[in-house]
């Protein structure tokens, strides 16, 4: 069977006519199959939705207890039956959660995978490269520009401002799924010896990890805290609150930007970030190329991001590659 016949693009996102599922889809339908819990792809109002059990935790938070009819939860590995296909969700090491689908049809495999890192991260499960026919990749980084460097180099550069400006808060511009639960895993593993300080935006996620046993740093809510006790310490908040009427309290706030687009100083300048630290959950442009040599798939599929840069990079390795151009995905982290 060819690729193209196992996985199909629709209006309403990418779809397996074999078993009669969308992956990913960008509006509710019948039945969708969720890599993880980012909101680009994890849309509400599907009748039915297969993710992963933390997915599935993520997905409720967000959206409320009864925004699906009925949601099942897969395990990293496990063969699923559905229609004339069998499906597999395998580790893609975004955020806690995040999978790979491979679907298995007419001897074909094709693998979606989602948004997906290669980095270490104590947060979640590591990527696994599983050999295919098709592989779909996300290339948000997909230019040679970008190439991230190890996060505990930049862990030291913010290490290293807290010495040097201890009267100042200093808020870490984070995202709430993710982002910030990896900041304090790492800030645990290298053995930073204090606690952090969240924005209230940033506490549900950061519960749902450690309902799922995800060691994280200890810490407090940053609104329970007196102003003077926030010096020289980190407080993670959404990206946009340094600018906001919340950090009016905070004492002396110096803006970090935690973000694989901090390697870009236009786009550091452009948020008013004093500090960038270049930290992203998605693949550099080596680590996307190292994995479409490892998955050995012929047929490359890439989107949501330098789609045309990563589809000419395949060309000239002899790859059958061709962007996907999906609309509906928001910008990455």
């Amino acid at each position: 069977m060819r690729p193209q016949d196992v996985l199909t693009l629709r209006p309403q996102g990418l779809y397996c006519p074999a078993a009669d599922f969308y992956i990913d889809p960008t509006r509710g339908v019948e039945r969708a199959v969720v890599t993880h819990g980012h909101s680009d792809h994890c849309a509400r109002g599907h009748q039915a939705m297969l993710a992963t059990a933390p997915t599935g935790a993520i997905a409720r938070a967000r959206h409320g207890k009864g925004a699906y009819d009925t949601f099942q939860a897969a395990e990293l590995g496990a063969a699923i039956q559905m229609g004339d296909a069998q499906i597999r969700f395998m580790p893609a090491g975004h955020v806690l959660g995040s999978a790979q689908i491979t679907i298995e049809t007419g001897g074909t495999r094709v693998v979606i995978s989602g948004d997906y890192k290669r980095a270490t991260d104590p947060t979640c499960t590591a990527f696994e490269p599983v050999i295919c026919d098709l592989f779909v990749t996300e290339a948000t980084f997909g230019l040679p520009v970008y190439r991230h460097p190890p996060l505990r180099g930049e862990l030291q550069k913010l290490f290293a401002s807290l010495e040097t400006f201890p009267n100042r808060a200093h808020v870490v511009g984070v995202y709430s799924l993710g982002k910030a639960q990896r900041i304090m895993g790492e800030l645990l593993a290298c053995g930073y010896d204090r606690p952090v300080y969240l924005h209230h935006s940033l506490i549900p996620m950061t519960q749902i990890y450690q309902n799922f046993d995800v060691p994280l740093i200890p810490w407090e809510p940053a609104a329970d805290m007196p102003t003077e006790a926030l010096r020289g310490q980190i407080v993670l908040a959404p990206p946009s609150a340094v600018q906001e009427p919340w950090a009016r309290f905070l004492p002396e706030p110096l803006a970090v930007g935690a973000s694989g687009w901090m390697q870009v100083r236009g786009r550091a300048q452009s948020r008013q970030v004093e500090l960038p630290l270049i930290v992203s959950d998605h693949c550099d442009w080596d680590a996307l190329c190292q994995t479409v040599h490892q998955v050995q798939a012929e047929t490359i599929w890439v989107t949501h991001g330098a789609e045309d840069a990563l589809v000419h990079w395949c060309q000239g390795q002899g790859l059958d590659a061709a962007p996907l151009r999906i609309a509906g995905r928001g910008v990455a982290q």
